[in-house]
């Protein structure tokens, strides 16, 4: 997985990610479910907005890694310091873009620490879709605190 582009708007931030030879869909990686909640606990309160609104705990099961990738980073945001009705949206239209191609929007309360988030995302989804040891979700949160308390101050 990779992500191609990130376009900030005023209201939200779009990533454009592409996978290569990352599995498209959570179902095919034993144990991704269990091995996301655990790295990030907070997965657990999310709830999709398609028709069926089921909560993200039963979409894990077999859903596309880019939608993953949208929920990561909302949690990323959420811890911290953003509320946590920020929400996202995963789409893709395979008509116009390659096969593998997602677009992923994102609000934002804050531009630099989503910006920060979608990079932390990329990393931790990376890792869940190898098997490969996750980056520390600690460590990433802190410096997504940094850049809200920085962004802050800057604008002052």
């Amino acid at each position: 997985m990779r992500v191609d582009s990130v376009t900030v708007h005023t209201d939200r931030v779009e990533a454009v990610l592409a996978f290569g030879t990352t599995p498209l869909r959570t179902s095919a990686v034993e144990g991704l479910r269990e091995r996301s909640l655990e790295l990030l606990p907070g997965l657990a309160r999310h709830r999709c907005r398609h028709a069926e609104g089921r909560p993200l705990t039963e979409e894990l099961a077999d859903t596309e890694f880019a939608h993953l990738f949208e929920h990561v980073a909302l949690e990323l945001m959420v811890l911290a310091g953003s509320p946590r009705t920020l929400t996202g949206e995963t789409r893709w239209d395979w008509d116009h873009d390659p096969k593998g191609t997602f677009r992923v929007s994102l609000q934002y309360d804050d531009d630099l620490a989503c910006l920060g988030a979608v990079k932390g995302a990329s990393s931790i989804v990376r890792s869940l879709a190898d098997g490969t040891l996750s980056p520390s979700v600690d460590t990433i949160v802190s410096s997504l605190r940094d850049v809200r308390l920085h962004d802050r101050e800057d604008r002052g």
